[in-house]
């Protein structure tokens, strides 16, 4: 079913504002596709003819009273935003002489649809609502693929969202021309990954985007961890562990209460939610394992010590190549350095009120995030010494710990700061350096565990402390 888009607030300002200005604009892109799925959206791209995007904006501007903004000074894209700061229209001039001809250049049919807004009519040259019905995702034209390579990775992300399948004749294209990705920006690829990340059907479309081999070209760690077979505790190889682990937080987060959902639908870093991030850094949690990776020769067991620790230091080279942001790659590090320790917390024979405190307290923001992935990991590695038992007891001990802090995280304040690094200087004779961090990392584990807990015994903690302990 159809949202009206003639009674959108934005759509019916525009075409007031149309009457006066005395010419044409067409609403193109994904807000008309969610208008034809039956979704509302307030995101609005307007098209115009004759090269007048930048006097048009202006001029809309100035009739709401609002703000203007140069997007693309180059591609001559503007915005405008509403005096409510809340709505905004971002302006771009026309691909060609016409509006027809501006469609025939764009990447899918399903986004080759525009509005005329003072004929209240549906302008569709390539049958793009046709398309949206049956679910599918069409290319309008292969060269329009070809030139311009992140349509390709385009392709993947709308199926994610959508849970469209791709034409056959798309599918060929991709399989041709798939690693014209190596060309393409960082930049942009890393915007399109993450909204793939953001779909429902995201698993499904990580095993498509590795059968083009566009994984590998991505995250070139995905070779290494395809050599991790099965386990005595995996009944996946690692690769298939990795994007099981995606699957479940999904389903966490679909199943889990409106507080954890709210957190995970939070805005984060890029734009883009949380969920994203958390998904991706759930893809990349053992990361670390083929460089860990030893089998015990007297019983064949396979372990991975440490490797929570070496996949969060493995992953930033890649992280940085493909331009996460430095808060970006913190998140993703700190999911996959602790991704263990939440079912550690929970399995621990002194498991108690004291260590659950110490891990909300240390995880901080991240709290849900890694309860999360623990229980994702835990229902992906099922191998034959997994018993029932063992994941039940985990699962109910991780769905405690989530509890016990939904309960108290708005009551728990902040660790006191019982020394500030000036006076920590002065103890320790030392000047800003690695060192002194350690000493200060030390001292906030020392009360994270409750081990000082006044200025007196921080002190004391602090002369009887090397940073190399």
């Amino acid at each position: 079913m159809t949202v009206n888009i003639q009674e959108n607030y934005i759509i019916k300002t525009i075409k007031d504002f149309l009457h006066d200005y005395h010419e044409n604009a067409f609403v193109v892109g994904g807000f008309l596709r969610d208008c034809l799925l039956g979704h509302v959206s307030n995101d609005v791209d307007v098209v115009v003819k004759n090269g007048s995007a930048r006097s048009f904006s202006i001029a809309f501007s100035d009739y709401l009273q609002g703000y203007w903004v140069e997007l693309d000074s180059e591609n001559n894209i503007y915005r405008v935003v509403f005096p409510d700061k809340s709505n905004y229209v971002d302006v771009a001039d026309c691909v060609g002489a016409s509006i027809e001809e501006d469609l025939l250049r764009r990447d899918f049919t399903i986004n080759a649809i525009a509005y005329d807004i003072l004929n209240e009519k549906y302008i569709d040259v390539t049958k793009g609502a046709e398309d949206l019905k049956n679910g599918i995702i069409r290319e309008v034209g292969k060269d329009n693929i070809v030139d311009d390579a992140i349509r390709i990775l385009r392709a993947f992300r709308f199926k994610s969202q959508l849970g469209f399948e791709f034409s056959e004749e798309l599918k060929n294209v991709l399989k041709e021309h798939a690693m014209l990705l190596q060309k393409t920006a960082k930049e942009r690829i890393n915007i399109e990954l993450i909204k793939i990340f953001a779909g429902k059907n995201t698993v499904n479309v990580l095993f498509e985007m590795d059968s083009l081999g566009l994984l590998e070209l991505l995250v070139p760690e995905v070779s290494q961890i395809k050599k991790i077979p099965p386990n005595s505790h995996h009944h996946l190889n690692l690769f298939e562990h990795s994007i099981e682990t995606v699957k479940h937080v999904q389903k966490f987060y679909e199943e889990a209460c409106s507080e954890v959902q709210e957190h995970l639908d939070e805005i984060v870093f890029g734009g883009c939610k949380r969920l994203s991030y958390l998904k991706f850094a759930a893809f990349l949690h053992d990361v670390g394992k083929p460089a860990t990776w030893q089998i015990e020769p007297d019983t064949g067991r396979h372990r991975f010590i440490m490797h929570d620790s070496e996949g969060a230091k493995i992953i930033v080279p890649t992280l940085k190549n493909l331009k996460f942001s430095k808060k970006q790659i913190t998140y993703i590090q700190k999911i996959i350095k602790n991704h263990i320790y939440p079912a550690g917390v929970v399995t621990s024979a002194d498991a108690s009120e004291k260590a659950y405190l110490r891990f909300y307290r240390k995880m901080d923001a991240e709290t849900i995030d890694l309860i999360a992935v623990a229980y994702a990991d835990r229902l992906s590695a099922l191998g034959p010494d997994i018993s029932q038992d063992m994941i039940e007891q985990n699962i109910n001990g991780l769905k405690l710990l989530l509890d016990g802090y939904l309960q108290q995280k708005n009551n728990m304040e902040p660790l006191p700061k019982l020394i500030d690094g000036r006076e920590i200087m002065q103890i320790t004779g030392l000047s800003p350096s690695p060192e002194l961090g350690l000493i200060i990392n030390k001292l906030k584990e020392a009360q994270l565990s409750s081990d000082v807990n006044t200025k007196e015994e921080a002190i004391a903690f602090i002369k009887n402390i090397s940073p190399k302990d």
